[in-house]
């Protein structure tokens, strides 16, 4: 379990601490340095994630934002070559402890990509993967919760009656909301987006902004977005990453408008990035 100490060492917003009661976080990040071969792509990381907010992290491109994000549920143990120091809690258990079940971690610490990546196969068969893979067969489990999902992802009423054909029909939105139905499928408590509207047109941009809006109802959403105009439109709080450091991290209407790091204020004004 984490200690009182480090608790105390992640800042916390002040209008946050004025408004909330319990300000443990949802995921806990403690001096998190992480490497690729001798080079460093994160420096020193702390952080507090609330539950059942929206968080987006943003940065210019190779600033260290995305390899962060896949910290959060240990995808970067799959690239061969890096190395992690410091500390990830989730739920207050250390998520790099050796014992850790990585299976369950990212079942609950689920992740859509910034491509949309749905399976060559049926939209049932692309959003009752995650339950097969743990071994349910019931039909009616599979059924109710493949109608659940779709519905949470607003996709629902779009693909109700063509559920037995290919997901790689589907328009790049809609296949987008499949992935985020899949992902939601095993009932994770956290979800993981990185950029995942960038191959998007508007209007299906729009469509899965409003879903983020709608699903921190239920789940705790991190996200990474290069469009800054996005994560003021969706997010609760921001971080500012450059060059491996996170800069700075505060309520979302407090960085675009009121940022304490003159290097936040260049980038969110443009002057950089």
């Amino acid at each position: 379990m984490m200690d009182e100490e480090i608790k105390s060492k992640i800042e916390i917003p002040e209008t946050e601490e004025k408004e909330a009661g319990n300000l443990s976080p949802k995921i806990l990040v403690e001096k998190l340095n992480f490497f690729y071969g001798r080079t460093q792509a994160l420096k020193d990381i702390s952080v507090g994630i609330k539950e059942n907010q929206v968080t987006a992290f943003i940065g210019p491109s190779g600033c260290g934002k995305s390899t962060f994000l896949r910290c959060l549920n240990r995808m970067n143990d799959l690239i061969p070559g890096t190395k992690v120091s410091g500390k990830i809690y989730f739920d207050g258990t250390d998520i790099y402890t050796r014992d850790i079940d990585l299976s369950e971690l990212r079942r609950k610490v689920g992740m859509v990509f910034q491509k949309s990546n749905p399976f060559p196969k049926s939209i049932f068969e692309n959003v009752s993967y995650g339950l097969r893979i743990q071994g349910i067969t019931d039909k009616t489990i599979l059924e109710d919760t493949v109608e659940k999902t779709l519905r949470d992802a607003a996709l629902w009423d779009e693909v109700k009656d063509k559920l037995d054909q290919s997901a790689m029909r589907l328009s790049g939105g809609q296949q987008q909301r499949v992935c985020i139905a899949r992902a939601l499928a095993v009932q994770p408590e956290v979800l993981l987006m990185d950029e995942p509207a960038s191959a998007l047109d508007p209007i299906s941009t729009a469509k899965i902004e409003e879903l983020i809006s709608d699903l921190k109802e239920n789940y705790t959403i991190v996200i990474v977005t290069h469009n800054m105009q996005q994560a003021a439109r969706i997010s609760d709080y921001t971080g500012f990453f450059f060059l491996g450091e996170l800069v700075e991290f505060d309520r979302t209407s407090d960085i675009f408008t009121n940022p304490k790091n003159k290097k936040t204020e260049d980038y969110v004004t443009g002057r950089f990035g």
